[in-house]
């Protein structure tokens, strides 16, 4: 092994022979966490991959497969090394690394180029570069070019688009281009990839109906609680299906904003939009995040199995998922409506807010108001539509300094946005550490003072005071968001 196979191994909790073990024994656990190139074939493969395992002399490590592209070696076309659900691994981590791949996976590079990065970060396109190849062994560039081709190969495998239509709407400047990127990364040109049987869409259909894979475990069950509890009248429609559950909802994307419907089947969340096919990567993305598509159960409840407290839930819900919501600011505005109210409570008054900023669509619903439309509003009106006169100067004053820009939610150091929100009168850590955990997809935020998890941990024989509780919770770093998750859901026998 090189000192860099080593390190990127380490990187995924393992040392280079034990990386190796993972490949002999197919170990699910190490899937979206690890990944790995063969010399002697110039592919690059998932830990799960059913091929013949290669000789350790072969093997090289990789963290991201940009950097398996990077080096050289093409996708697998047996284990699709490209389509496994992605890794939380960088998300509880706020250095420059993670900030990075956070923008990347948002568009950044897509939109303003690495230039625009690096701008974003405050650092030169020298130093992230660096940085990036050093962590995860590809450049900006390299990371942003094999996110647009796993977009394009997802729209030829599963939508009649034209390859052309394809190319343009992952993000490509020119059909040369996307030619180019799709031969490097997956070893044949984009017309080879395209799946013959592909359905037709009817007229009435959304554009676009695609799959999303799912780590398994997957709680159904609590996702669709948690969306159905909180569902919006005028933003979103939740139904109950005999397999299940559907959500329809607006997603406000960059071209305009969506009517997206999910819903789980299999090992898939099945995704029907009627939105620009040039959003694909945005909604893919969105998606993933609001679903938390990408846990890894098998790592989560690894960490969280070692305490003996949460041991019995886990095992009891070893598919716990933390759904979050598909705009930070949108977070922002459930949290502070929410203090101090019920769940239904809040969402009626929510309900309000959307219908006095928002024409609703043909459908009936509209997209959840922007921070201009809120700040607009104004205190009074907005405390007329149910809320105190206190919470209603706080919306009014988040909304004006997100709007001015005094705050940027989207800002990848969440450390610094935890800060600015505390700085603002009305906001306190209960609030900031929900925005954390539904808004910013921190998976090691822990709102220790919530009310019905101190009541809970009690219950459990853990501690009920805040800062008692949130030295506790340090053992279950870095998944404390799921750690909550098992807490909120309490069995009824044991509240």
């Amino acid at each position: 092994m090189t000192p860099v196979d080593s390190d990127v191994a380490a990187a995924s909790g393992l040392d280079a022979g034990a990386a190796y073990d993972a490949i002999v024994s197919r170990d699910r656990r190490f899937d979206g966490r690890l990944w790995f190139g063969v010399t002697s074939t110039g592919i690059y493969c998932r830990p799960v991959c059913p091929a013949q395992t290669p000789l350790r002399a072969n093997v090289r490590f990789f963290a991201v497969p940009a950097a398996a592209v990077s080096a050289g070696f093409r996708a697998c076309k047996r284990c699709r090394p490209d389509s496994a659900p992605g890794s939380r691994h960088w998300d509880h981590r706020h250095d420059l690394t993670a900030q990075a791949l956070r923008l990347i996976a948002d568009g950044v590079v897509d939109d303003a180029g690495v230039a625009g990065l690096a701008a974003t970060l405050h650092v030169s396109e020298r130093h992230i570069h660096r940085t990036l190849v050093a962590e995860v062994g590809a450049g900006p560039l390299q990371l942003a070019q094999s996110r647009r081709a796993q977009t394009a190969r997802m729209l030829l495998e599963q939508t009649d688009l034209p390859v052309s239509d394809v190319a343009f709407a992952a993000g490509f400047s020119s059909i040369r281009q996307f030619n180019d990127v799709m031969k490097r990364e997956f070893g044949s040109p984009p017309s080879t990839l395209r799946r013959p049987t592909a359905p037709a869409l009817d007229a009435a259909d959304p554009i676009l109906i695609l799959r999303l894979r799912v780590r398994p475990p997957y709680d159904v069950d609590h996702v669709g609680e948690f969306l159905a509890a909180r569902a919006i009248s005028g933003l979103e429609v939740h139904t109950r299906t005999s397999t299940g559950w559907s959500h329809r909802r607006i997603i406000a994307l960059p071209s305009r904003p969506a009517a997206v419907e999910v819903s789980v089947l299999d090992e898939h969340v099945v995704v029907r939009s009627d939105g620009d096919v040039r959003d694909s990567a945005q909604l893919v993305h969105k998606v993933q995040q609001w679903l938390d598509l990408n846990a890894d159960p098998e790592s989560i409840n690894d960490v969280l199995s070692r305490d003996v407290v949460l041991r019995p839930l886990v095992e009891s819900r070893p598919g716990m998922r933390v759904p979050t919501t598909v705009d930070p600011w949108e977070t922002l505005i459930r949290a502070i409506v929410g203090q101090q109210v019920s769940v239904s409570g809040a969402t009626t008054v929510l309900g309000r807010l959307v219908a006095a900023t928002r024409p609703q669509d043909e459908t009936g619903l509209a997209a959840f108001p922007c921070a201009d439309a809120v700040a607009e509003l104004g205190a009074d009106r907005i405390a007329q539509l149910g809320m105190p006169g206190a919470r209603a100067r706080t919306i009014a004053g988040v909304a004006e300094a997100i709007a001015s820009r005094n705050i940027d939610l989207r800002d990848p150091d969440t450390a610094a946005v935890r800060s600015s929100l505390l700085a603002m009168p009305g906001l306190g850590p209960w609030t900031v550490d929900y925005v954390r955990m539904r808004g910013l997809g921190d998976p090691d935020a822990f709102p220790e003072t919530d009310l019905i998890l101190k009541q809970n941990a009690k219950r459990l024989g853990l501690p009920d005071n805040a800062r008692a509780l949130a030295n506790y919770s340090r053992v279950w770093s870095p998944w404390r968001a799921y750690a909550a998750h098992h807490i909120w859901s309490l069995p009824k026998e044991q509240r």
